[in-house]
């Protein structure tokens, strides 16, 4: 595409390790490579919804010390839905024409946005009314962007859990307790999954797997009287109660987000198998800290493979990453199903043939 000379890159949705070397690789690229101007946009579509908008030129200089760098530079939000943004007066407003008009009052050509499926979503809906031209890079922890088999965070986030289960392990043991680990993911079991085979846990709770509360507690007696008397469970966030509920809290300005899982099971496991338990919620952790090598690589060739994708005029797709190399799809595509832990997958073979209790009974699923 012979025409473009600026280009616009955003990180809309929840932080995460990998964001900054994803900026990084498509500055990098676009100026060296192309030759274009490249625009920082602080704060996601907030930094748009500014006047003027909130933006930084961004080069190679200085993106170069960014790769190892948590958390992203340009900032992110999760908040403030340009469709129905919150105003003083407590009313909402249709804010969406104003992100196309900062868009190209700022004279850009094409704009790489970086967030999961609901940032994804929400930029295409705004690129499509506004005339821009979008490519997206997927990044969460949770790993649940469809199309894609790894998403920018996600191995950092299994870093982290795994490391925090490797030091419980040795907590555990010199009291006898059952050591409960909450842990991210969302609707998806892929952390917990992950974190619980590599960091050697002894029971893994996922979404995707309906538990059986009496069938936990029996393997963890069954531990007990074998002589193994410290236990490690995993469960991910959205692991619902016996009762089918799914744990919530309350946040700032009546906002929702999902915990307490972790706390419900210590104390039904102590009831119920009269083990010492105690409870670690990873939370924000597992978002934090520098990002691993394989989360700066596929970072980098992600923001490689966006800025390809504009020069071949192709928009409207999202980077991919399948059998073991860059492709890309159409956002719609990406998006339009989350992608879960297949409960017949390798990974839940590899557990039950470790001998790892999910939660259900033998011959169950």
């Amino acid at each position: 595409m012979g025409n473009v000379k600026k280009i616009g890159v955003l990180t809309s949705g929840g932080d995460c390790s990998g964001l900054n070397a994803a900026i990084r690789a498509v500055t990098r690229c676009a100026r060296h490579q192309y030759g274009w101007e490249v625009i920082g946009i602080c704060r996601a579509t907030l930094g748009l919804l500014q006047e003027p908008p909130e933006t930084i030129v961004l080069t190679e200089d200085q993106v170069d010390t960014w790769l190892t760098m948590g958390g992203t530079m340009l900032g992110t939000t999760n908040k403030g839905n340009p469709f129905a943004f919150p105003m003083e007066d407590g009313s909402l407003k249709d804010r969406s024409q104003e992100i196309g008009e900062a868009y190209h009052r700022l004279g850009l050509d094409a704009l790489v946005g970086i967030g999961g499926d609901g940032s994804l979503a929400i930029l295409q809906k705004l690129a499509h009314l506004g005339g821009m031209n979008l490519v997206g890079i997927p990044k969460t922890i949770d790993n649940d962007v469809g199309i894609t088999e790894r998403s920018i965070g996600f191995e950092t986030a299994v870093n982290i859990a795994t490391e925090a289960l490797d030091r419980l392990h040795f907590t555990a043991a010199s009291h006898n307790r059952v050591m409960i680990v909450e842990v991210m993911g969302r609707d998806a079991g892929h952390i917990a999954l992950n974190a619980g085979i590599a960091g050697g846990a002894h029971v893994i709770l996922i979404p995707e797997i309906a538990y059986d509360l009496q069938t936990v507690c029996e393997f963890i007696c069954d531990r007990q009287n074998s002589g193994n008397d410290h236990t490690l469970v995993v469960v991910s966030e959205a692991v619902c109660t016996t009762s089918g509920e799914t744990l919530k809290h309350e946040l700032q300005f009546g906002e929702c987000r999902l915990g307490g899982i972790g706390q419900y099971m210590g104390d039904e496991v102590a009831k119920k198998t009269g083990a010492e338990t105690r409870v670690t919620v990873l939370g924000h952790i597992q978002r934090g800290g520098i990002a691993s090598p394989l989360d700066r690589l596929l970072a980098s060739a992600f923001g490689v493979a966006a800025v390809d994708l504009i020069a071949q005029g192709k928009f409207d797709h999202m980077v991919t990453w399948q059998n073991g190399q860059v492709s890309s799809a159409p956002i719609s595509e990406a998006i339009e199903i989350n992608r879960v832990v297949d409960p017949e997958g390798t990974l839940v073979k590899t557990a039950r043939g470790l001998g790892i209790c999910l939660g259900d009974r033998p011959g169950e699923i």
